[in-house]
């Protein structure tokens, strides 16, 4: 759906109001990385898989199982330990993700009142973070032994934080009205 929109109002819309001849460089999403951050539980494999295959079941891709490569003794870590899971999407699932990020997921949140304008990164990316995993509408709630917090970064293919901006809001990020 958000695909489809995408292509047929929200890209010729976009490129009218930047003012922006070429249709090849109107900013879009190039892709999504969701990443879950699992040091803490890194001596509980039950629990680790546990959560590879939440983290499959949210964004419909199995999660890489990312290590260090280090060791760093204040966080008792030696390398090769499991510290996160991150998903890169793109193309259909990168838009059905965001579709249900966007309309699903985002009212969902307590006391919502649309993301912060301040997250945009030096590059124009767009960095969120999720306080729970229960938010999202493909978990079981029952199942989930352990809350944990989901992050999504959206990835721009412009520099440019005020073209970003008007892209993620004609997608449908919510961001907060000032004042």
């Amino acid at each position: 759906m958000l695909k489809r929109d995408w292509e047929k109002e929200i890209k010729p819309s976009l490129q009218k109001k930047l003012g922006i001849t070429n249709p090849m460089m109107v900013p879009r999403v190039e892709r999504v990385v969701v990443h879950m951050g699992v040091a803490a539980e890194k001596d509980d494999q039950a629990l680790i898989d546990e959560l590879v295959e939440q983290m499959g079941l949210i964004t419909g891709q199995k999660p890489k199982i990312c290590t260090a490569k280090k060791a760093v003794a204040g966080f008792k870590l030696r390398p090769g330990e499991t510290v996160g899971l991150k998903v890169t999407l793109r193309r259909k699932r990168m838009y059905d993700f965001l579709e249900i990020l966007f309309k699903l997921v985002m009212p969902r949140l307590r006391d919502f009142r649309g993301l912060p304008e301040t997250k945009f990164d030096s590059q124009a990316n767009y960095s969120l973070g999720l306080p729970e995993q229960t938010v999202f509408p493909a978990l079981p709630v029952e199942r989930i032994k352990r809350i944990k917090g989901v992050e999504v970064t959206l990835v721009t293919s412009t520099k440019n934080k005020l073209w970003a901006k008007e892209l993620l809001l004609a997608m449908g990020l919510p961001l907060a009205k000032k004042g």
